[in-house]
């Protein structure tokens, strides 16, 4: 399960660790970060900026899903050209950006990412402390927060390191997400198959129309299997009627 969400995660999300492990005494300051805006290469058309950095990328569309991304999306759609700057602030640290708008919504510029070591610190109380610095970048685009890893621990699904902190982030499992999920078809207590059940589209009407057909406990494995081989709960219930039910 672990590869499978993994090659996943790297189509949604692309930022690299590229520098050695060091401890969080002082904050951590990345200046080879790049910005590209784009008029209408986000999600339904909308507006985005591409960040990058060294050889990663991830981009950010201009939805209103990300509300700590407001000032670029003010300082990136106005009408007039030239000089722009902009600060995305989160927990993780401060992304400040300068560069050149040529008209709404389309442009670049570089930025200067600095991170917060209190926020690091939070991490590294809770064992979730990235083996490399520069994956607090990757924390801020994907909005990982220490808000998400304590809430989907309270869920019963504790991210173990940063890495399911943040493909937990990058794919919106929240703990909402988990309590909805939670049946008595599905047993659900590893945060990496709550993780391939959102990558695959499994949310609980999906796993209700399971137990509605009389399935119980099925793992994650089993249920992820289940909608990948396009079985609904009424498929299921026709299959189980022709069968002369089950007992699972």
């Amino acid at each position: 399960m672990k590869a499978f969400l993994f090659a996943g995660g790297a189509a949604l999300l692309s930022i690299l660790a590229c520098s050695a492990p060091t401890a969080a005494a002082d904050p951590l300051v990345l200046s080879d970060v790049n910005w590209v805006a784009e008029p209408a290469g986000g999600k339904k058309g909308a507006p985005r900026i591409r960040i990058q950095h060294k050889q990663s990328s991830s981009d950010q569309s201009f939805d209103g899903s990300r509300p700590y991304f407001a000032a670029a999306e003010a300082a990136l759609g106005r009408k007039t050209s030239g000089p722009v700057s902009f600060t995305v602030t989160h927990d993780a640290g401060t992304l400040a950006c300068t560069g050149t708008l040529t008209r709404t919504f389309e442009g670049k510029g570089e930025c200067r990412f600095t991170s917060d070591p209190a926020f690091e610190r939070a991490l590294g109380e809770r064992g979730l402390a990235p083996d490399r610095r520069s994956t607090l970048l990757a924390m801020l685009l994907v909005d990982a927060t220490i808000e998400l890893a304590d809430g989907l621990t309270r869920e019963g699904v504790r991210p173990k390191d940063a890495d399911d902190l943040i493909a937990a982030a990058a794919l919106e499992v929240r703990p909402e997400y988990i309590r909805d999920l939670k049946s008595e078809a599905l047993v659900l207590t590893e945060i990496e198959d709550a993780i391939a059940c959102k990558a695959l589209g499994v949310d609980g009407a999906y796993v209700r129309g399971l137990a509605a057909a009389g399935y119980r406990k099925l793992s994650a494995d089993e249920v992820v299997s289940m909608k990948a081989m396009g079985v609904t709960g009424a498929y299921a219930q026709a299959m189980n009627r022709a069968a002369g039910g089950i007992s699972k």
